[in-house]
């Protein structure tokens, strides 16, 4: 097995065993353990007490980050006609249909999410295979099919992440990166944590939220207070 580095080590020796902290503390803390070259990004990890196996317990959506994440995603529009224009006006950064469709189909995946409008989802259908598995289908349940453009298209370049549980019932999702304030983590901490309370599914028995840690991409987990 690989021995950890001196810097992972280091960053170890910052937490303290057993200890849950508070919110407050945990984004002071998570940051003091970034201490790579680069601007590392910030993940939250949840245990939900799920069983996503059934689809009564899965739990999925997105929400807009009051703080943004700090990564600029690139966003493809499948659309013809007039939308062509207002996804090109909304800052959509590749824009077109069969064309595209042919391009992915290629091998092209150069984009971060894909935003469709209801009409074109049977040709988007076509590469469900392919986007399906890298969680990029355009999803009316995440605002990403849509006769709305600039919302959908404003929304993701605001920030918006996308959640859902995996096939243990954990949930990932990054909330940040290691230079924002350690405030402006915690709100947006917050905002996603309260939206997987009030998503929270009604066949879920017993503890919802079993563990909360956030850690920085090279950086030990940090435990979180729950509630």
């Amino acid at each position: 097995m690989a021995k950890a580095g001196k810097k992972y080590q280091d960053a170890c020796k910052l937490i303290e065993a057993g200890k849950l902290y508070t919110p407050a503390e945990a984004m002071d803390l998570v940051k003091k353990t970034a201490t790579a070259k680069f601007d590392e990004t910030i993940e939250l990890h949840v245990r939900l007490g799920v069983d996503p196996k059934y689809p009564d317990q899965q739990v999925r959506g997105a929400i807009v980050l009051p703080n943004g994440t700090g990564k600029s995603k690139r966003v493809l529009v499948f659309a013809k006609g007039e939308k062509v224009k207002e996804a090109e006006a909304a800052g959509a950064d590749f824009v077109g249909s069969d064309e595209i469709v042919q391009k992915i189909q290629g091998g092209w995946l150069d984009f971060d999410v894909a935003v469709a409008t209801p009409d074109m989802m049977g040709t988007v259908g076509r590469l469900g295979k392919i986007l399906g598995p890298r969680g990029l289908m355009p999803n009316p349940k995440l605002g990403t099919v849509t006769m709305d453009l600039t919302k959908a298209i404003s929304e993701v370049k605001a920030g918006k992440v996308e959640y859902r549980t995996d096939k243990a019932g954990n949930v990932h999702v990054a909330i940040g990166k290691a230079s924002f304030d350690a405030e402006k983590l915690q709100q947006n901490f917050q905002a996603l944590i309260d939206t997987l309370i009030r998503v929270k599914p009604a066949a879920a028995k017993g503890q919802y939220i079993r563990s909360i840690t956030v850690a920085a991409t090279m950086g030990p987990g940090v435990p979180v207070q729950i509630g």
